[in-house]
């Protein structure tokens, strides 16, 4: 394995965010390098991201105050995939109950579906990480799951990686939810196959052409390497090292930081 990956050789880059360009509010060391970098020498890149708590158009506004200027077209979340997979499954107009934020929720709503609150209302359940989340919200998810309704979640990452540490993500209401119903969602996000393949038709880029660079490895190295893509770990979120070298797919390099990946 060598140290770092053929940079200007690499046509196209799927790019995680959190753990990758920034943790909570802290843009990370190289980022906004490495993205100028892309542009200038032409080389395609996708954000890719399993957070689905924020829209594209304010992704790419967190992404300007870092120094970090993007279009709402270059961010690809697991709320847009989802949406996508709820009309490929179960065509609007449907009652959906949303259990998430601003992503999801818009996402939802602009493919064609009502958002509804209460379980006696909804024909499908859809669950992000809801940053509001009460119990209440919690308790009409469960009576909606409990009652059959198809259950769906953006992504299953247990946790969010932040300036401050490691935050619940997604994955810790799914197991509420879970304990409670008895059931397991049917999950859209990373390291699932089709959100890699609805990324690369975006991009234009054929899998053996691109690389994944992400922090998580059972969802970026892992769905990377199912999906047929080289894998780049970057040591700014949630894998270490010695986890990373020790994990089954080895991602093809592990990097300390962008930065890193800049320097000659």
């Amino acid at each position: 394995m060598t140290l770092k990956p053929p940079f200007n050789t690499i046509p196209a880059w799927l790019i995680d965010m959190d753990g990758v360009i920034y943790r909570g509010a802290k843009v990370l060391p190289g980022a906004a390098e490495f993205i100028q970098t892309l542009r200038e020498q032409g080389q395609s890149f996708l954000f890719l991201t399993n957070n689905a708590t924020k829209t594209p158009e304010q992704s790419v506004q967190r992404l300007a105050g870092m120094g970090i200027e993007v279009q709402p077209r270059d961010v690809f979340s697991s709320a847009l995939a989802t949406a996508s997979h709820l009309t490929d499954v179960f065509p609007p107009p449907r009652r959906v109950l949303v259990l998430g934020g601003p992503g999801i929720q818009a996402a939802v709503c602009e493919a064609g579906y009502d958002v509804v609150t209460r379980a006696e209302e909804a024909e499908i359940v859809v669950n992000d990480l809801d940053q509001d989340v009460t119990y209440a919200k919690l308790a009409e998810a469960a009576l909606a799951i409990g009652a059959g309704r198809p259950w769906i979640a953006t992504n299953a990452d247990p946790s969010l990686p932040t300036e401050r540490g490691n935050l619940p993500g997604t994955g810790s209401l799914i197991a509420l939810l879970s304990a409670t119903t008895g059931r397991e969602p049917e999950v859209i996000g990373k390291p699932e196959t089709r959100i890699f393949e609805q990324a690369l038709a975006r991009l234009g880029a054929a899998a053996p052409d691109t690389v994944m660079v992400g922090d998580r490895l059972t969802t970026d190295i892992l769905g990377g390497h199912q999906a047929g893509l080289k894998t780049l770990c970057v040591l700014t979120g949630i894998a270490t090292r010695a986890e990373a070298e020790a994990y089954d797919p080895r991602p093809d390099w592990i990097i300390p930081d962008l930065e890193a990946i800049l320097n000659p």
